[in-house]
C-alpha cells in the first residue's frame, strides 16, 4: 500500500502522522484532522476490499452508519476516496481494545464483564432498530475508557463490506472465531448475528476461553454450526446462574432461539446486576 500517495491527496485535510493498527479490512493511521484540529483515526481499506466494493456503492452504503449517534457507539467523521483509496475517519480514542485488556488480565471481574456487555448491547439495539448490522462485533472492535468506565463500539463504517466482499470475492471477512452459524454460512443476517458475536465476547471475557475452537477454519466453521460449546462454569465455578444462562440463550444455533434485541439482552444482563448487588448486600 503505497500511503504516500494518499497523503499527498489528502494533506489539504489530514496530516498523517504514523500507522497504530492493521487488520482484514483496513489499516490505520493516526492522523490530525487539520480543519477541527483534533487527532483522528484514519482508515485506509484494503486494496483488494476496496476493489471488490467499489467507490460508489462504499460511499453510498457508509452514509448510513455516518447517521449513527449513541453514546456507546464511536461515530464516523468522513469518509472519502483520494488516489485510488477508500478511507473513512473516526474519532482517536485515547485508551485500548477490549481485545488488548483481555490480553493483560485474561478474564475479566463479572460485575466489568456484564457492565461492558451490557453497554455494547444496548448500543447494537440502537443500531438494529436503524437497520444497520455491524457483522464484525469482537474485542478488537470493542474500546473501553479505563476513566470513563464506557465500552465504545468502532468499525460500524465497515458494516456494509463483508456481504460485498463474500460475494465478490469468496473470502469471508471479519473474526470466524466470533461469527454466527448463519453468518458463516453466507445467509441473510440481522441483528441477532451481532447477539451471537457478543455472547463469545461475553463468554471469552468470563472465561478466558473461546467458546468454539477448531484445528482449521472449516473444523472452526462446522463446530460452531453443530458443536456445543462448553459449559463456561468450568472455567469460572463463581458464575451466577442468571448469568449463565444470559450466555447460553445468546449462543443458540437458531437465531429465533437468541435474545430477538440487544434491547432484550441488555434488560437479562441489568436484572443480573441487579441479582448480583443483592446477593452481595444480603
Amino acid at each position: 500500500m503505497n500511503i504516500e500517495q494518499l497523503a499527498a491527496a489528502i494533506a489539504d485535510r489530514y496530516r498523517i502522522e504514523r500507522e497504530i493498527g492493521a487488520g482484514g479490512m483496513a489499516t490505520v493511521y493516526l492522523a490530525d484532522d487539520l480543519k477541527h484540529r483534533r487527532k483522528v483515526a484514519l482508515k485506509v481499506l484494503r486494496p483488494e476490499l476496496a476493489q471488490a466494493m467499489g467507490a460508489e456503492r462504499f460511499l453510498h452504503e457508509i452514509e448510513t452508519t455516518a447517521n449513527l449517534r449513541h453514546p456507546h457507539i464511536l461515530p464516523l467523521y468522513d469518509s472519502g476516496e483520494a488516489a485510488g483509496f477508500l478511507f473513512y475517519v473516526m474519532p482517536y480514542v485515547e485508551g485500548e481494545s477490549l481485545r488488548e485488556r483481555l490480553d493483560r488480565e485474561k478474564q475479566l471481574p463479572i460485575p466489568d464483564a456484564l457492565a461492558i456487555a451490557r453497554e455494547v448491547a444496548g448500543a447494537l439495539g440502537y443500531a438494529h432498530e436503524r437497520g444497520v448490522v455491524h457483522r464484525d462485533i469482537k474485542p478488537a472492535n470493542i474500546i473501553y475508557d479505563p476513566k470513563k468506565r464506557i465500552a465504545k463500539i468502532t468499525d460500524f463504517g465497515v458494516a456494509c463490506l463483508t456481504d460485498a466482499s463474500k460475494t465478490k470475492t469468496g473470502t469471508v471477512l471479519g473474526s470466524p472465531y466470533y461469527m454466527s452459524p448463519e453468518q458463516l454460512a453466507g445467509k441473510k443476517v440481522d441483528g441477532r448475528a451481532d447477539l451471537f458475536s457478543l455472547g463469545v465476547t461475553l463468554y471469552q471475557m468470563l472465561s478466558a476461553e473461546l467458546p468454539f475452537k477448531g484445528e482449521s477454519i472449516a473444523n472452526l466453521m462446522y463446530n460452531i454450526a453443530n458443536g456445543k460449546h462448553p459449559d463456561i462454569r468450568r472455567f469460572r465455578a463463581d458464575l451466577p446462574n442468571c448469568v449463565n444462562n444470559v450466555v447460553n440463550k445468546s449462543l443458540q444455533k437458531e437465531a429465533a432461539e437468541r435474545y430477538q434485541s440487544g434491547k432484550q439482552m441488555a434488560a437479562a444482563m441489568k436484572r443480573c446486576q441487579e441479582h448480583i448487588k443483592e446477593m452481595e448486600a444480603a
